[in-house]
């Protein structure tokens, strides 16, 4: 998102990201607080801590050589087709179910393969077009969202008797194929911000699915539908917020 948000804009030369401190080098021209108003509608919490003028040391470390790209493209294809597939399974039994977890979790892999899609069709495409298709994910992930949050309420409402073996044993399926995807895009999680940023993202769903797991095993031993409408809740809203954060991109 940073990168998209950036990149149509002239004044920026490189940008070099450290994404365990959480903090961004640009090298621009101009003045800084454009570059501060661009990433602050994103709300990723942009702060300007330091702006100085740029030496060559610097310059050179921001325009390090790009990894392969057609590896990065073809591991980008494997974990897109692999996240697409369990968004179906996980969306077909979590209705068979009656299970909001598992809906929401099909939903972040649907937010997940979203992402890697527009990478892969971003490339090489003009900024208004790659601003434009992540609106267009943007918007189905916050229409699947406010779904599957209205759908929490209905139940909650009405009741609901989720299946908690179902939930398991497609939580553990589908962690089976997040881990892969982890171990798939390990090897890139040095390379660019979006490869480190898909490191993130795999890693953050394996703890989903571990999340959706537990929901099943206090559904089967409460008997209650009420850890599977907080793990719902809890999935829907991240990827709420990841909707919103992709439709404060401008072109």
């Amino acid at each position: 998102m940073i990168r998209l948000a950036l990149n149509g804009a002239d004044q920026v030369q490189a940008l070099s990201f450290d994404l365990q401190k959480r903090q961004l080098e640009v090298i621009h021209n101009g003045e800084a607080a454009d570059i501060t108003g661009t990433l602050t509608p994103l709300g990723l919490g942009a702060v300007l801590q330091e702006t100085r003028p740029a030496d060559a040391e610097a310059l050179n470390a921001a325009s390090r050589a790009a990894p392969d790209s057609a590896r990065e493209a073809s591991t980008l294809r494997i974990l897109l087709a692999i996240n697409a597939i369990m968004f179906v399974v996980e969306m077909t039994a979590g209705i068979i179910a009656q299970s909001t977890a598992l809906i929401a979790d099909s939903l972040d892999m649907f937010a997940d393969a979203a992402v890697y899609g527009l990478a892969l069709f971003a490339v090489g495409r003009s900024i208004k077009l790659q601003v434009r298709a992540a609106h267009v994910a943007g918007v189905l992930q916050l229409i699947l969202a406010l779904g599957v949050l209205l759908e929490v309420g209905r139940r909650f409402v009405f009741g609901s008797e989720p299946e908690s073996t179902t939930m398991m044993l497609v939580a553990l399926i589908a962690l089976v194929a997040n881990t892969a995807c982890l171990l798939l895009i390990a090897k890139h999680r040095h390379g660019g911000a979006h490869m480190k940023a898909s490191w993130i993202f795999s890693a953050n769903d394996v703890v989903i699915n571990v999340g959706v797991i537990a929901a099943g095993a206090l559904v089967a031993w409460t008997g209650s539908s009420y850890p599977d409408l907080v793990i719902g809740t809890l999935v829907g809203l991240i990827v709420l917020g990841g909707a919103r954060r992709i439709l404060a991109l401008k072109a």
